[in-house]
């Protein structure tokens, strides 16, 4: 019952947000609309795979989006790609006085709340350093609701992006056999790279096995606009739902954290994004959406209905998203100490 409530209350949002010409209905919609649930009381519940299998669809389109040409195209990036450890390394010395000193959370808790990786992959390690795991779910899904929310806005308001660029070709208009073949890299690449134990399996794994292809010639488009936009829905309900059983004293403690904490990521965002303009390493476009702290799924989709280059957005999250997961732990040993074994 929980998730057939979830599930009407996001729909419900979609439908809202589309009859009334707001931006982004089906990522937005769900959203706000799970996240105003959360906040009265309401027990909400994610649908489990389903969600998970939705996030292949962004796996199979940006795998779509590495062509030959994106590969002769990857040593121009070199100079951003260097940016990407030095941004991590001044986001954690900031990040971590400021969640300790200031806002008062143990050290395990304020490292991997300070570390820009995923929901996911933050709360396995901080739970086995003895985080409060919890307050790390709040603040990574504080950190991209925001990022998720306010980016669009900053595209339009400052860069003049309409955010109108069609997302895919609808699959009436797409080659039956394309979408079977892309369905099936979905669907392998992310079960082998789950079996692989590949971190962010549901994208990553789908993304090398359609870039396989895509760089074989069996493919030439993207998913159907109908699949992308599930996707968006999905993911606009998973962010609403982390708020679900949310506390007053959490309200004011973790989530004021997070939105404080996020407004520094932003400055930090918007610094990087100036320099790379003003030297002329990547336009500004690009270069905004490649270090927006946000999650790598929220900021696929947003390069594609910003018609930014997918594959330089991508290629920097993934590695910003490889540096937090492999470093990480790495880190974490020299600040936090080796981990407590279990009593």
């Amino acid at each position: 019952m929980p998730r057939l409530i979830t599930l009407v209350i996001a729909l419900a949002g979609a439908m809202a947000f589309l009859l009334l010409g707001l931006p982004l209905p089906f990522l937005f919609g769900p959203m706000t609309a799970c996240l105003i649930a959360a906040l009265a009381g309401v027990q909400l519940r994610g649908m489990g795979q389903i969600s998970v299998a939705s996030r292949t669809i962004l796996g199979v389109a940006v795998g779509a989006a590495i062509t030959p040409d994106l590969l002769r195209a990857i040593p121009g990036m070199a100079a951003t790609v260097a940016i990407v450890p030095i941004y991590l390394a001044v986001i954690a010395a900031i990040g971590i006085p400021f969640f300790t000193r200031l806002c008062k959370f143990d050290l395990p808790t304020a490292y991997y709340a300070s570390m820009p990786g995923g929901l996911q992959d933050m709360i396995v390690f901080g739970e086995e350093a003895g985080a409060n795991v919890r307050s790390l779910s709040l603040i990574h899904a504080t950190r991209v609701m925001i990022i998720a929310t306010v980016a669009p806005l900053l595209l339009v308001r400052f860069m003049d992006v309409s955010l109108t660029n069609p997302i895919g070709a609808p699959a009436a208009d797409l080659p039956l056999s394309e979408m079977l073949i892309m369905t099936a890299a979905a669907l392998l690449g992310w079960k082998i790279g789950e079996r692989m134990g590949l971190f962010g399996a549901s994208i990553l794994g789908p993304m090398i096995a359609t870039a396989a292809l895509s760089l074989a010639g069996l493919l030439h488009h993207r998913p159907p606009a109908e699949a992308i936009l599930t996707a968006q829905f999905f993911i606009g309900m998973g962010i609403g739902i982390n708020y679900t059983g949310i506390t007053p004293k959490e309200l004011r403690h973790d989530v004021a954290s997070a939105v404080a904490f996020v407004l520094i990521l932003a400055a930090l965002a918007a610094m990087v994004t100036q320099f790379i303009g003003y030297f002329g390493l990547a336009p500004r476009l690009e270069a905004f959406l490649a270090f927006a702290p946000g999650g790598q799924a929220e900021m696929t989709v947003l390069a594609i209905i910003a018609g930014a280059d997918l594959g330089f957005v991508v290629l920097h999250h993934i590695l910003r998203i490889v540096l937090v997961i492999t470093g990480a732990p790495v880190l974490a040993r020299l600040v936090l100490g080796p981990a407590k074994p279990d009593k």
